[in-house]
């Protein structure tokens, strides 16, 4: 008699024949959140000293940094969402012809806040945080997941913390919805560079439901899915990968239409909502008219800073396509880069489209994995010091929407 199909002893629970799945699947978490947890202690202290920092100056001028982080421009509207649903429409005083309509924004995140301050004794506010702050917490994870995946514990750790000192980091401790993008985004992308396409395509549809340039986590997804069954005569016969492919457009395009419908005008009526918020893809048109206009006046240091992170994102983009990485992350961020680039209007918002685009910052994590450790001190030293006084810029003197 064997081992496995022995009569165990009266009072003694019998041994299973393998352990169950659940308790591998937590197994694997733990093991993965310990080999991530450096990544995350670092990126914790890089975003709490920025917070601390623009903290400091806030009271320094009589402001309250809660308000400022939690209820500041899309705040406000996310806190109004999750109060009272969807519904309100307020005209420009400033721009005739535009009208501000709360359809703009997608429901995730307010839906979570909803649900964060009816389970804790809290407002929508302190929601808000706590649902960005947790978020971004998971995204750092996910983020270091995927470059520890194409390259290594050293590169995941660096891509985190360089992630953590973008120059518009501050947004990544305020009640916006890029982390809670970012943070679906990074564990679709993980998912489906580590063959697991029904997860992708269902990280993917959340994403869909965050923001409206989701649509390159489904794009990322569904092409993944694509090239596969062009290539593998098994993944034809998968019905994941079909699964995954299938679900992975449908918040997003569920969120559109339903909002078109609302809005009055049909399946394509969310188009007409962003329309009259001012803005409409036109392949970059605006944004190099705007460029030129830096050029011969003076205007915010914001929009100057706009102009080198979209340089530096472009020359990013090539540099990541001629490192070959997986189809789903050249796609992700290719279709990021594209609608940050060609959007209209918003121009100051441009490098705050850019945050969930972490792949970018690939290229640069492997070169400083390379480097020497003293490089990498001084190098890093100099974005946190950009990173925390230009974020303290951007909340408390700026007067320019975010």
């Amino acid at each position: 008699m064997s081992a496995d199909t022995a009569v165990p002893v009266r009072g003694q629970q019998p041994r299973p024949a393998a352990r169950d799945s659940r308790t591998r699947l937590l197994e694997r978490a733990r093991a993965a959140l310990r080999r991530a947890a450096p990544a995350l202690a670092l990126y914790t202290a890089a975003r709490l000293t920025g917070m601390s920092v623009m903290a400091g100056w806030a009271w320094w001028t009589g402001r309250h940094p809660r308000g400022l982080l939690g209820h500041s421009w899309d705040g406000i509207w996310y806190a109004a969402i999750a109060r009272n649903g969807y519904g309100l429409s307020v005209p420009s005083s400033h721009s005739p012809g535009v009208v501000f309509n709360d359809l703009a924004f997608f429901p995730l995140f307010p839906g979570l806040v909803r649900l964060v301050a009816a389970l804790l004794p809290v407002g929508v506010v302190s929601a808000g945080l706590i649902v960005a702050w947790s978020a971004a917490g998971v995204a750092a994870w996910g983020i270091y997941a995927v470059g520890e995946r194409l390259h290594g514990q050293r590169v995941g750790t660096l891509l985190v913390l360089l992630w953590g000192l973008l120059p518009h980091a501050i947004v990544q401790s305020m009640a916006y919805t890029e982390t809670l993008m970012t943070a679906f985004a990074a564990w679709a992308l993980f998912a489906a560079i580590t063959g697991r396409p029904l997860w992708a395509g269902a990280l993917a549809l959340l994403a869909g439901l965050s923001r409206p340039n989701a649509i390159a986590v489904a794009a990322a997804v569904a092409l993944t899915a694509v090239l596969a069954v062009c290539r593998d005569p098994r993944a034809r016969a998968d019905w994941r990968v079909w699964a995954g492919a299938a679900l992975a457009p449908l918040g997003w395009c569920g969120y559109v239409t339903w909002a078109g419908w609302r809005f009055g005008g049909g399946p394509f009526g969310y188009f007409e909502v962003q329309r009259l918020w001012g803005s409409r893809f036109d392949f970059g048109a605006d944004a190099w008219r705007f460029i030129r206009h830096l050029f011969v006046a003076r205007d915010y240091m914001a929009y100057y800073m706009t102009v080198a992170v979209l340089a530096v994102a472009l020359i990013a983009l090539v540099l990541l396509a001629l490192d070959r990485p997986p189809t789903a992350v050249l796609v992700y961020a290719l279709v990021l880069v594209v609608i940050a680039v060609g959007g209209s209007s918003y121009f100051a918002s441009k490098p705050r489209f850019l945050l969930p685009a972490f792949p970018l910052l690939l290229p640069a994590a492997v070169a400083m994995a390379r480097a020497r450790p003293r490089t990498v001190v001084v190098t890093i030293g100099a974005l946190a010091g950009l990173s925390f006084f230009y974020g303290t810029y951007l909340l408390t003197v700026a007067r320019i929407p975010m």
